[in-house]
């Protein structure tokens, strides 16, 4: 498929540190550069997210963009990460990251530097002082997932869910995972939801966590994970064992969207490219012209994914031009109305 080639090309990019800098000519005026730091280059809500920061920067022109993050979740190393890009990308830095706490003192440095930062995904704590925040309702992603998991689930059934978490303590995916219970436990008495289970950050450890959790609770009518992850190792355990349960998570990454189309999973998508596509844009506006930017939360919608729509979807990823096509509307929608921008304290 095409749209794993782009993501191919984007994770080379990102093993390099940098993902397609702009470099003026020696002798001509040095355009202006912004970063976006994330949790880990590898996993495809990151890579997501770096495409649309980078399609956000390129409509604007004439700004230069830096994409960097760890291999793996490491929070000590992506403060490294992000105080070096405050000497590479001096002009703004967007930052996503799952270790908030760890990044209070060094935003709330940056921006008494003069540099404009933006809290992407995941909220920046208060003490950082960052007052622009975009991402989604989680707590809402959450309720969503747990609709289109009941569509499937007949109104009088009876037994448990089981819901997962790949990072506990992480504040998006905690959301993620109040509203799944919630939802549940408001419109169908019947069910029983128990966790959120801790299912590891790492892929083969949150496989061994979903398995041992699908083995101990055999009559289990749904499992819900909070993350990607989740998404295709649930896939993956259900179609081996020939389960009946129904599966879902989050995020679309390519084997999860595979899974959706063989009929073993359901998924929401946070919309990732889009968030970092309003970074981007916002960054690139105000380092090239100056446009104050907004502040508070900016709010981004997700979507949920099933074999009705799954094919959509599919062709929507399956180039950078087919991404920036699809979304072009979205993001002029969110960059313009009004209902998209949010108090910071109702971010969720």
């Amino acid at each position: 498929m095409k749209y794993r080639t782009v993501r191919g090309a984007l994770a080379l990019l990102l093993l390099l540190g940098q993902a397609s800098c702009t470099e003026p000519d020696e002798d001509a005026p040095r355009n202006p550069v912004v970063g976006f730091v994330v949790p880990n280059k590898q996993l495809n809500f990151s890579q997501e997210m770096a495409l649309g920061f980078i399609a956000g920067v390129d409509q604007v022109g004439r700004v230069g963009h830096q994409v960097d993050g760890p291999n793996i979740v490491d929070g000590p190393r992506q403060v490294a990460l992000f105080r070096d890009m405050l000497k590479r990308a001096p002009a703004g830095v967007s930052v996503f990251t799952l270790s908030p706490d760890l990044f209070a003192e060094p935003m709330a440095e940056a921006i008494a530097d003069g540099v404009p930062v933006i809290a992407v995904d995941s909220q920046a704590l208060p003490s950082a002082g960052v007052d622009l925040f975009i991402g989604n309702d989680n707590y809402e992603l959450g309720r969503l997932l747990a609709r289109t998991v009941l569509e499937r689930v007949p109104t009088n059934a009876g037994g448990k869910v089981v819901v997962g978490t790949a990072s506990p303590g992480v504040p998006v995916l905690d959301h993620r995972a109040m509203g799944i219970r919630d939802e549940i436990r408001e419109n169908r008495p019947g069910l029983t939801v128990f966790g959120p289970f801790d299912t590891k950050q790492e892929v083969e450890a949150n496989r061994d966590a979903w398995s041992t959790l699908v083995r101990v609770n055999p009559t289990a009518v749904a499992f819900i994970g909070t993350g990607d992850a989740d998404g295709w190792n649930l896939a993956d355990i259900r179609r081996k064992t020939e389960g009946s349960w129904i599966a879902g998570a989050f995020d679309i990454d390519s084997k999860s969207l595979a899974a959706v189309k063989a009929g073993d999973l359901l998924l929401v998508s946070p919309e990732n490219y889009l968030k970092g596509a309003v970074a981007g844009r916002l960054q690139a506006e105000h380092a090239r012209t100056g446009k104050i930017m907004p502040r508070g939360w900016i709010y981004v919608p997700g979507i949920a994914v099933d074999e009705a729509n799954v094919d959509d979807v599919v062709a929507r990823q399956s180039t950078v031009a087919t991404r920036a096509g699809a979304f072009a509307a979205d993001l002029k929608r969110i960059m313009e109305d009004p209902a998209h921008l949010r108090p910071m304290t109702e971010a969720r």
